[in-house]
């Protein structure tokens, strides 16, 4: 698969507690993505964020977070990140969690896959 020119960068921010039964939040996304065949996703920790409420969450040793924020994030064609939208939401509702999701148009350079043992 190759993509190229104007694409859509979708962001998803939740909390690292935030789960959907037993699996985390960004792990469920992450896994809906790549069963509707979107051209990939990447999921991260963050070290330091606040919220809604204000409270901080940080990584350091002495206010160690169970809660960090996650950030997944998704780049694919306008279509199918606009057909994602509808789940996320979907997953959100299921976790009765909170978060933010964004989207904006991004300008694709290179993406090309690698061999098939990735």
């Amino acid at each position: 698969m190759e993509i190229k020119g104007t694409a859509k960068l979708l962001r998803i921010i939740v909390g690292e507690s935030d789960k959907v039964g037993h699996t985390p939040l960004y792990e469920v996304i992450v896994k809906e993505a790549r069963e509707r065949h979107l051209a990939g996703a990447t999921a991260w920790r963050g070290i330091l964020g606040f919220g809604r409420t204000a409270r901080m969450r940080t990584a350091k040793l002495l206010d160690l977070s169970s809660d960090l924020p996650m950030v997944i994030e998704i780049v694919d064609e306008e279509e199918k990140m606009d057909d994602f939208i509808p789940v996320l939401h979907e997953l959100f509702e299921k976790a009765g969690s909170g978060g933010l999701i964004t989207l904006e148009k991004v300008e694709i350079i290179h993406y090309f896959h690698g061999s098939d043992n990735e």
